[in-house]
C-alpha cells in the first residue's frame, strides 16, 4: 500500500509540473544542488573525522610512553627505597660503635692511663669507623634526595596521565557524538532527497572514490573507499557500486527479487583461503578482480549458464558496465563470475 506521505508529495509534485514547467525545472535543478551540497558536505565530515582521529592516535602514543616513564620511576623510586633501607641499620651500628670507642679514647686520654700504642690503634679504628660512617650518610642522603625527586616526578606524572587520560577520553566521545551527529544530519538530507532504494544507494556512494581506491595493493582497499550493496554484506568500488545499482533494479524490474549475490570485494586474506581450496581454479592472490573491488558471484540462477537469468544478464549488463569476460566461459568454467568492463 503507497504512503500517504509519498502519495501527496508526488501529487504535488505532479501539480506543479503541469501548472508551471518553469517550476519543476527549478525544483530540479535545486535538487541537484541539494545533492551537490550533501555530498561536499559528506566530504567534509569525512575528513573531519580522520583528521579527529589522527589526533586522538597521536595522543594514545603520547599517553602510552608517559606511561612507560611512569613505570620506569616507580621502579627506579622503589630500588632507591629498597638501598636506603638496608644501609639504615649499618649506619645505626657503625653510630653506636663509633660513640662507644670514641668515650673509651677520650677516658684514656683524660686520665693518661693505657698503653700508648694501644691507643693509636684505637684513635685509627675511631678514624676509619668515622670515614664509613660518614660514607654511609653520605650514601643515605643521596638516597633521600633521589627519592625525593622520584617521588615527585612519579606524582606529577601520574597527574597529568590521569588528565591526559581523561582528555583523550572525552575526545573519544566527542568523536563518537560528532560522528553519530553527522550521520544523523546526512541521513536527513539523504530522507529529503532519495525518492527510491536506488536513489539512497546513489546518494551515499561517492564515486570520486574510486580514484582512491585504485591506490592501494589488491585485496588491500580500506573499507571507507567502498561502497555497500543492496545486498548485504557485500561491498564494490565506487564506480563498479554505481553501475551494479542501476543494473540490480534494471533486474529487480524483470524478475521481481534482488540479483543474488555470494561473494563482492574479497580482501587478501580472503583469496588466500580460497586459492589454498581450490588451486588451479581460484585466482592467485592479488591479481584477482575481487580484490579490486570490480567483480562479483552471482546465484539465483544467473550461476546456470543458459538459464533465463544468465542469458539475460548476457543481454543487459554490458548496458552498466558490467561483463562476463571470455574466460569465465572456458577456462575455469563459472557462469556466476561477472566483472565491472572498467579498464585500469
Amino acid at each position: 500500500m503507497p504512503n500517504p506521505r509519498s502519495a501527496a508529495l508526488t501529487a504535488v509534485f505532479l501539480v506543479m509540473t503541469l501548472i508551471s514547467p518553469q517550476g519543476a525545472a527549478a525544483a530540479a535543478e535545486g535538487r541537484v544542488d541539494n545533492l551537490e551540497a550533501l555530498r561536499r558536505e559528506a566530504s567534509k565530515a569525512r575528513s573531519q573525522l580522520e583528521q579527529a582521529t589522527k589526533r586522538m592516535e597521536d595522543r594514545k602514543k603520547d599517553l602510552a610512553a608517559s606511561q612507560i616513564k611512569l613505570r620506569d620511576t616507580l621502579r627506579d623510586l622503589a630500588e632507591a627505597e629498597a638501598e636506603l633501607n638496608r644501609i639504615r641499620e649499618p649506619i645505626a651500628r657503625l653510630a653506636n660503635t663509633s660513640y662507644q670507642q670514641r668515650g673509651a679514647a677520650g677516658s684514656m686520654a683524660i686520665f693518661g692511663g693505657g698503653d700508648p700504642g694501644q691507643t693509636l690503634r684505637t684513635t685509627a679504628d675511631v678514624t676509619l669507623l668515622a670515614t664509613s660512617q660518614q660514607a654511609l650518610v653520605d650514601r643515605a642522603d643521596e638516597l633521600q634526595e633521589r627519592r625525593k625527586r622520584l617521588a615527585t616526578t612519579a606524582q606529577d606524572l601520574q597527574s597529568r596521565n590521569a588528565v591526559e587520560q581523561t582528555r583523550l577520553q572525552q575526545e573519544v566521545d566527542g568523536l563518537k557524538n560528532k560522528s553519530e551527529e553527522l550521520t544523523e544530519r546526512l541521513n536527513a538530507m539523504l530522507d529529503k532527497l532519495a525518492t527510491s532504494r536506488l536513489k539512497r544507494f546513489q546518494l551515499g556512494c561517492d564515486e570520486g572514490l574510486s580514484g582512491d581506491a585504485k591506490k592501494y595493493p589488491n585485496g588491500l582497499i580500506p573499507a571507507k573507499y567502498l561502497c555497500a550493496l543492496p545486498q548485504k554484506g557485500h561491498k564494490l568500488r565506487a564506480d563498479a557500486a554505481q553501475g551494479f545499482y542501476k543494473l540490480n533494479e534494471a533486474y529487480k524490474r524483470r524478475f521481481g527479487r534482488d540479483i543474488c549475490v555470494t561473494d563482492a570485494y574479497r580482501n587478501l586474506s580472503d583469496q588466500h583461503r580460497i586459492y589454498a581450496q581450490r588451486p588451479g581454479f581460484a585466482a592467485v592472490p592479488g591479481t584477482s578482480n575481487h580484490g579490486k573491488g570490480q567483480a562479483v558471484d552471482l546465484c539465483g540462477g544467473i550461476q546456470n549458464s543458459g538459464s533465463v537469468q544468465f542469458n539475460w544478464m548476457e543481454a543487459h549488463a554490458e548496458k552498466y558496465g558490467w561483463i562476463h569476460p571470455a574466460w569465465a566461459y572456458s577456462s575455469p568454467f563459472e557462469p556466476w563470475h561477472w566483472e565491472f568492463g572498467t579498464e585500469e
